[in-house]
């Protein structure tokens, strides 16, 4: 038999200047005879999403006010959730867990906005102001640390809100460092995160250009695809139709893409009252769906299979008119237990989901080998909070989303004990990361 199918380097880049595309996984990158899903084995992507303030109680689980969850598979979505349904084989709500290592050290009271990079390592931030801080490693850098060599780049971090000031000290004895990241290479090194998503492309698809090129590029009609426009018709020459119609889909997502930041570049340009960054978007809306459009071209193109995001800051003064609510992120979390005051706050949280969904959906209309993004990707939602009202780290609700690679099966409704640090282990083990703890862990999660 011969065999006439070219093979391609799956870490192939197309090169021009001041310009690196990195390919989606294509048919011709899998050696004759050679299933895709045993070359892409152990390629799993992995995001961590955090929201402060957590979930409107009641209004999450199976969503019947003053009713506890239910456990186990097949029981209906809240409020909250309801716009994940058509994803639910998939998804796992986690509730009756304690963020222990977000609560005050003993003997002590506050801080409780301050700790926001124990959602994500379950390791207590050192209460100190000064240079000596000292927190965790966040699951998802030990997820980069496994793996993030593989790629152009170990991870990426990406938030919606800028820190400005926040600086140094941000109340209660504690670094702004604990508030401003959830992201942390080590227990003293927290990694900064990029609000203008003009500057995250630049890093998924720049090539050590010059500040004065990439200016020249933004402010150019043309697209980044024109540096390499040769390379490309070269290359499609060589491929099958059906790697030929593949690649054409994810180039123009990248165009899509660059009209859309071009957009956004011009509108903030035009509002210099609203004091955004040029290039980021003065809409929530707009900026959160670039930020995961950008996470899914990412992990796409193999150019990072770790992300994380911020979907605020705690002490949020964002709205969000969208939801149908005018009142913003922290005062609506202040509810008062009033009835229509924390119904109001379950809109805010159903509208974020609907922004989620609208992702995930990208993830599952996006081909990767023989299966799909969503397939093989794991998303771990998570906050620092309960009952934000309250200020209270009691009975945080945490969710785990997609396939993992075949090894996430779902179940909707998991009403557990302990530390939430036990849901950042699980997904280590679904990451195939086998480790004995994470933080303040004290075992998994049965899912």
């Amino acid at each position: 038999m011969v065999l006439t199918r070219k093979h391609i380097d799956r870490r192939t880049f197309l090169r021009g200047a001041g310009v690196t595309l990195s390919l989606p996984l294509l048919e011709s990158m899998v050696p004759a005879f050679r299933p895709a899903r045993a070359a892409e084995a152990g390629k799993t992507r992995f995001l961590t999403i955090f929201s402060p303030h957590g979930w409107s109680p009641t209004y999450w689980a199976d969503g019947r006010p003053d009713v506890p969850p239910t456990e186990g598979r097949n029981v209906g979505l809240g409020l909250i959730h309801k716009p994940l349904e058509p994803w639910k084989d998939k998804l796992t709500i986690v509730s009756g867990v304690d963020a222990t290592s977000s609560m005050p050290p003993p003997g002590s009271s506050g801080g409780d906005h301050s700790r926001a990079s124990a959602t994500f390592t379950g390791v207590a931030p050192k209460k100190t102001a000064g240079a000596d801080i000292n927190s965790g490693t966040s699951v998802d850098q030990i997820v980069a640390q496994k793996f993030g060599q593989e790629t152009l780049l170990p991870s990426i971090q990406l938030a919606i809100e800028d820190p400005g000031a926040n600086t140094g000290i941000c109340g209660w004895g504690y670094s702004c460092a604990y508030s401003n990241s959830i992201s942390w290479a080590a227990p003293t090194k927290p990694l900064p995160h990029e609000i203008n998503p003009m500057v995250v492309f630049e890093h998924l698809f720049g090539d050590g250009s010059t500040a004065e090129e990439r200016v020249a590029r933004r402010q150019a009609t043309g697209s980044i695809l024109d540096a390499v426009t040769a390379k490309i018709t070269r290359l499609q020459k060589v491929l099958p139709p059906a790697d030929r119609a593949r690649l054409g889909e994810y180039l123009e997502s990248i165009r899509e893409m660059e009209r859309r930041l071009q957009i956004a570049a011009k509108r903030s340009a035009e509002a210099p009252a609203l004091d955004v960054p040029f290039g980021v978007p003065d809409s929530f809306d707009e900026h959160i769906k670039l930020h995961f459009d950008l996470t899914a071209l990412a992990f796409q193109g193999d150019i990072t299979r770790v992300a994380s995001l911020m979907f605020a800051r705690d002490v949020s003064l964002r709205s969000y008119p969208e939801s149908g609510i005018t009142t913003a992120n922290h005062p609506a979390s202040h509810h008062g237990e009033d009835p229509k005051r924390r119904e109001e706050w379950a809109k805010i949280n159903q509208y974020h989901m609907r922004c989620f969904a609208r992702f995930l959906k990208k993830l599952q209309d996006t081909p990767d080998g023989d299966s799909n993004l969503f397939e093989r990707t794991l998303i771990v939602w998570g906050s620092n909070m309960g009952n934000a009202n309250q200020h209270s780290h009691v009975n945080v609700g945490y969710l785990m989303a997609g396939g993992a690679s075949g090894r996430h099966k779902g179940k909707l409704n998991v009403n557990t004990k302990g530390p939430t640090a036990n849901v950042l282990l699980t997904s280590l083990r679904l990451m195939g990361i086998e480790r004995d703890s994470i933080g303040d862990s004290t075992g998994t999660i049965a899912i």
